[in-house]
């Protein structure tokens, strides 16, 4: 019985035994043969050449999150907050039928400074307080946030200035001051105000930049460049490029190289710097039309009283170089600036 037993035994654990090489065969023929097909593509991948990440783009600077006001006196954070608030809805209050004041051409600071100042490379005022007082040779003065403000006002608002001690001012500064929060003085973060967009070697054009327009703007900004009112009647829901409600000529986004990198990567509707919509050339030609089109005009006989301080786009006379009117408005722009390097002072 015994040995009956055990030799009706060993048959079937050869069997189970064969049974699992079977299994663990067809299981390595299977590896093998998919590890082929990802090799395969390994190699079909690795043709491609990989693109290294914009350094200029990357670990940018953030503004402080809303939680952080928890921190903050109780009549400190409402301040801040009415600063925010102005920043976003500046023709409410102060606008042609602002609540508080009528000092301001309808728009928004939040028009020109994007995400209410904190957008990265969307003229954000993260430098702001770490940079202030500074000097400015458009000035030829050592400035303040209020001065920095007021210019704001005078000129991308084309408007008049706020007073220094009014609580809607108190109320900017704070909301300013709260956005550098963590910045070390003199420092500016990567991602602060507007990128420095390379030139382009021939002149901008305004006509092409009129086919840029009509193609990538005018749905939000109008044929007419009006842009469109809201409902209210107080501010625009797509603020207007140029006309008597724009900002005047002598606002930042007047300079074409502000233009074209302020719209570069942050123009139209949805882009941003991750995911820019427009080329090099066309935010440049853009700035070259939309800056050529009328605006209201500003008092600037007192800017830039040493003229070699003025920037290489800055488009009015006199220079201290040799180059046109013209082409310090349109381009090209690097013989200006190989000029200007070339004669610049020397500090000691």
């Amino acid at each position: 019985m015994s040995n009956t037993s055990s030799n009706s035994t060993q048959p079937g654990l050869l069997q189970v035994f064969l049974y699992a090489l079977l299994i663990a065969l067809f299981g390595l023929l299977g590896y093998l043969g998919f590890s082929h097909v990802s090799t395969a593509s390994d190699a079909t991948d690795s043709t491609q050449v990989y693109v290294e990440p914009d350094s200029n783009f990357t670990h940018l600077w953030t503004a402080p999150s809303d939680w952080r006001m928890m921190y903050l006196k109780p009549e400190e954070k409402a301040l801040v907050e009415y600063g925010k608030e102005l920043i976003g809805h500046t023709s409410d209050y102060l606008g042609p039928k602002g609540s508080v004041k009528a000092i301001s051409n309808g728009m928004n600071c939040q028009n020109c400074h994007l995400n209410a100042g904190t957008q990265p490379w969307g003229n954000n005022y993260f430098a702001v307080q770490s940079t202030y007082p500074k000097f400015r040779a458009r000035s030829g003065a050592i400035e303040d946030q209020v001065k920095r403000v007021n210019d704001c006002f005078e000129r991308s608002l084309n408007g008049q200035a706020l007073a220094a001690e009014s609580k809607e001012m108190r109320a900017i500064l704070a909301y300013i001051k709260w956005l550098g929060t963590d910045v070390k003085k003199d420092k500016s973060p990567k991602g602060s105000g507007i990128f420095k967009l390379k030139g382009l070697k021939r002149a901008i054009d305004p006509a092409k930049g009129a086919e840029v327009y009509a193609a990538k703007c005018q749905s939000c900004h109008q044929a007419d460049g009006g842009g469109v009112l809201a409902e209210n009647g107080k501010s625009y829901t797509y603020p207007p490029l140029w006309g008597p409600h724009s900002y005047n000529h002598g606002a930042g986004l007047y300079r074409m190289s502000n233009f074209a990198g302020y719209v570069k990567y942050n123009m139209p509707l949805g882009a941003n710097y991750e995911k820019p919509q427009l080329t090099d050339e066309e935010a440049w030609d853009l700035a070259a039309y939309v800056n050529s089109m009328p605006r209201p005009a500003k008092d600037l006989s007192k800017d830039w009283p040493d003229v070699a301080g003025k920037p290489f786009d800055h488009p009015f006379g006199p220079y201290a170089d040799p180059f046109t009117e013209e082409q310090h408005k349109y381009g090209p722009y690097k013989p200006i600036k190989e000029w200007i390097a070339k004669h610049k002072k020397s500090k000691k």
